[in-house]
């Protein structure tokens, strides 16, 4: 199947995503002068707009390409979280899976950013655990909705969503009503995602997990090998920034993917557009290195815009 045949493949796909879910927020300006009060530049407000983050941000991405999203989660019922639920309605994406709760602050990231270039962020988030009965409900939904999607993500954010519990029955109800799951990860308890079709680590993120530094080629292969053991089977996409992508697999040969990237402005959500691409790919039954290196295009095309962006069908399918 070729790309072009991938990319209209995704219409109609339902993929179910459970994961962090945030608000970015984004004060834009100008700075012409320097504060008396403190050597911090002055910025002149200009506007002011919202973008959904995180988990919705994956989310955002299977929907710019022509899936649609089953998203559950929990956040705050605060003005973020029911903001953050408007946004999500007014992209067409099914929000009956996220829970409003009294007890949680919905994370935010305000960025203030002055021709084009962030100047500082400021994150409101206060990181813990769901309840029991949370967990409760959120499982009860993935449990009720698992059979209408094509595919499954699990977004973890460190945010205190995807806990071992969460991670472990999301996988094992994907698993068996047949549905690929794709995993965001984060922490260094990769242990928990064991049994999910693919797991999508940074380098940083293995750097963590496995205590060591990557610095060449053979440490890097010794790294996917090492993945590969603890997560009994699963495969490994390891996203690197301006390196590219490498996939690893038990049954198959590393292939590496280089960086297409033409212009870097902004990495700021790449992975949730490796992440939607992916998701999408597997609900069309295209094999993992396909799906992989139509993933890398995304990035190499959503690293070229500002903030948390989206990458569109129209982006894809060109030089396809």
């Amino acid at each position: 199947m070729s790309q072009n045949e991938i990319v209209h493949a995704f219409a109609g796909k339902h993929v179910l995503i459970v994961g962090d879910v945030m608000l970015d927020e984004y004060v834009w300006g100008k700075v012409r002068r320097i504060s008396p009060e403190a050597p911090v530049p002055v910025i002149e407000y200009e506007s002011r707009s919202f973008r959904p983050g995180g988990a919705a941000n994956a989310a955002a991405n299977v929907r710019s390409l022509g899936g649609n999203v089953l998203m559950g989660s929990v956040v705050g019922a605060d003005a973020q979280g029911r903001q953050l639920l408007e946004l999500l309605q007014a992209g067409g994406m099914d929000s009956q899976g996220l829970f409003l709760a009294q007890e949680r602050w919905t994370t935010t990231k305000t960025r203030l950013l002055a021709h084009h270039q962030q100047v500082v962020r400021i994150d409101y988030e206060r990181i813990e655990a769901l309840s029991d009965q949370r967990e409760d409900e959120l499982l009860t939904w993935v449990k009720n909705n698992i059979q209408r999607a094509d595919a499954c993500v699990l977004s973890d954010y460190a945010k205190g969503l995807v806990s071992v519990r969460i991670a472990e029955e999301v996988i094992r109800l994907a698993r068996q009503a047949g549905k690929p799951v794709l995993v965001d990860p984060k922490g260094v308890n990769f242990a928990k995602y064991r049994g999910a079709t693919l797991v999508k680590p940074n380098q940083h993120e293995v750097e963590r997990v496995l205590n060591h530094e990557i610095r060449a080629e053979a440490e890097l292969m010794d790294a996917g090998r090492r993945l590969l053991e603890l997560l009994e089977g699963s495969a490994v996409l390891i996203t690197r920034g301006a390196h590219g992508m490498n996939l690893f697999r038990a049954d198959a040969p590393p292939v590496h993917f280089p960086s297409l990237a033409r212009n870097v402005f902004d990495v700021t959500g790449a992975g949730d557009t490796v992440v939607g691409v992916v998701a999408l790919a597997l609900a069309a039954h295209v094999d993992l290195e396909a799906a992989a290196q139509l993933a890398n295009k995304a990035a190499g095309i959503v690293v070229g815009k500002v903030g948390t962006a989206q990458v569109t069908r129209a982006e894809l399918l060109a030089d396809s």
